[in-house]
């Protein structure tokens, strides 16, 4: 649940009794007389003893206690900088406030009128996405989360709504992703989805195992099979925005393992530890499905999510299995755990039947992606050179970062099979990534394809923006992606 946002173009009202104060500076050597800055004398002081210059705020938010007991945090942005890193100063200073656990958060804005409304803008959404407290189990919760924010020194006319929507999709993102296993299973998740497109109007359609197996998908069925319950599906939502005269479709497609034990090649603790996140993929891609909504981007956009767990029991697939996918293809199975290129090979399938415009897919598929770039960023794969570019342009004007990795033809050698069309995948998985999406372009055909690997899906002590561990990344993406097409 967003906070809701109460605005006045005025400064503080020192009659307002403000228990939480953030202000966000432009760029600025010293203070001008005409700003009117909250705890500007503690401020002062603070910056003295701690031997700081005013311009070290960009880099290190402070915060200190004004004398009639106000917590207040101090910020300053340098818009010279990259959005990440506006993003990252804003997010340490709000953390400062939040960690207290207000209900309500005011913030004020300085500058020039194009400043405060980019400042305004950053504040309002890295408030909003962080406000939130994710689902835990604990007994006593860990804070309140934030129910007011009360902004100053500027008035948007549109209320903010792409920042709300942005920040509404991404704690979507991270709520399902934070759920446990035993409470997000393929049965509950489908659940979930239904009552939201019921709730946003979208129109919501199941392809169950008995459906899956009537019309071929031999990919997805062979990782689904292995769970007691038959409860995996591929579930295709499609919202289309009144204001699409265009018609242009965008197809995006999710990975939904709600569990991943690796299957017969079992994975060990370490790299268990962590596997109810392995749906995160197809979170995204919910929560893409929501902002857009939310934010009447005039796209179409159909949204596949590929729903189910990956288990070891007598009916798991194994190594050396020989499966038909649903395109045709018969596939090689080299590695039980590399399911998630599996289930996203049907569903690929599914949606290029559609014939959409373009199709993006999310996916924590590989590890050898986060050796390849940590967890900073994320890989972007495409069939088009030029759709690259726009995926990394997006990436920098939104603040979650995506790396262009190559794809060549020559790759695809080490997926050449003797006894199926294609292998899944090499034991060693040295560059694996690569691998999985030479894969995946299997089954899109010729259609202008993305895929991003969402190797910055987690990452310890937040992201950009975003200050939890689970990140939501690519939600952010998507929208200033959407927008530029």
């Amino acid at each position: 649940m967003l906070a809701s946002l109460l605005q006045n173009t005025s400064s503080i009202d020192q009659s307002v009794k403000a228990s939480h104060i953030l202000v966000v500076l432009p760029k600025l050597e010293k203070f001008p007389k005409k700003f009117d800055i909250p705890g500007e004398e503690s401020l002062n002081k603070l910056l003295i003893r701690r031997e700081m210059k005013l311009t070290d705020l960009i880099t290190t938010p402070v915060n200190a206690n004004l004398p009639d007991g106000e917590l207040c945090a101090w910020v300053m942005i340098d818009t010279n900088r990259s959005v990440f890193e506006q993003q990252t100063a804003l997010r340490k200073a709000v953390k400062l406030l939040l960690e207290e656990g207000p209900v309500e958060l005011h913030i004020a804005v300085y500058g020039s009128t194009q400043q405060r409304k980019n400042l305004s803008e950053l504040a309002i959404y890295v408030s909003w996405v962080n406000g939130a407290v994710l689902p835990v189990r604990k007994n006593k919760p860990v804070r309140n989360s934030l129910a007011r924010i009360f902004l100053y020194g500027y008035k948007d006319g549109g209320n903010f709504t792409l920042q709300r929507a942005c920040a509404e999709g991404n704690l979507l993102a991270r709520g399902l992703t934070a759920l446990p296993a035993n409470e997000l299973t393929p049965t509950t998740y489908r659940q979930q989805i239904k009552k939201l497109a019921e709730n946003e109007g979208w129109k919501y359609q199941e392809y169950d195992l008995h459906k899956l197996r009537e019309i071929g998908a031999g990919a997805f069925v062979a990782v689904a099979q292995g769970s007691d319950t038959e409860d995996a599906a591929i579930v295709h939502l499609q919202y289309q925005c009144k204001q699409n005269s265009h018609k242009k479709t965008i197809a995006i497609a999710g990975k939904g393992i709600c569990f991943d034990t690796g299957g017969h090649n079992l994975k060990p603790a370490r790299y268990m530890q962590g596997m109810h996140e392995d749906m995160n993929g197809s979170a995204v891609a919910l929560g893409i499905l929501l902002a857009a909504t939310r934010a009447e981007i005039p796209v179409k956009i159909d949204c596949w999510l590929a729903i189910a767990q990956n288990h070891i029991s007598p009916r798991a697939y194994k190594q050396n299995d020989i499966i038909t996918a649903l395109s045709g293809l018969s596939i090689e199975i080299v590695h039980t755990d590399a399911e998630g290129r599996m289930v996203l090979a049907d569903t690929l399938t599914l949606a290029n039947k559609l014939k959409p415009d373009l199709i993006i897919d999310f996916a924590t598929l590989t590890g050898s992606m986060k050796t390849a770039l940590g967890s900073r960023y994320s890989g972007i794969f495409s069939n088009r050179d030029e759709l690259l570019q726009k995926a990394i342009s997006a990436g920098n004007e939104s603040g979650e970062r995506v790396c262009g990795f190559p794809m060549d033809s020559d790759y695809e050698e080490s997926l050449e099979s003797s006894v199926a069309d294609i292998k899944q995948c090499e034991l060693n998985g040295e560059f694996d990534h690569i691998l999985a999406a030479c894969f995946l372009r299997r089954f899109v055909n010729d259609t202008p394809w993305l895929h991003m690997d969402l190797s910055a899906s987690s990452h310890k002590d937040g992201l950009g923006a975003v200050d939890s561990e689970i990140t939501g990344f690519g939600i952010g993406w998507a929208l200033e992606f959407l927008k530029e097409i």
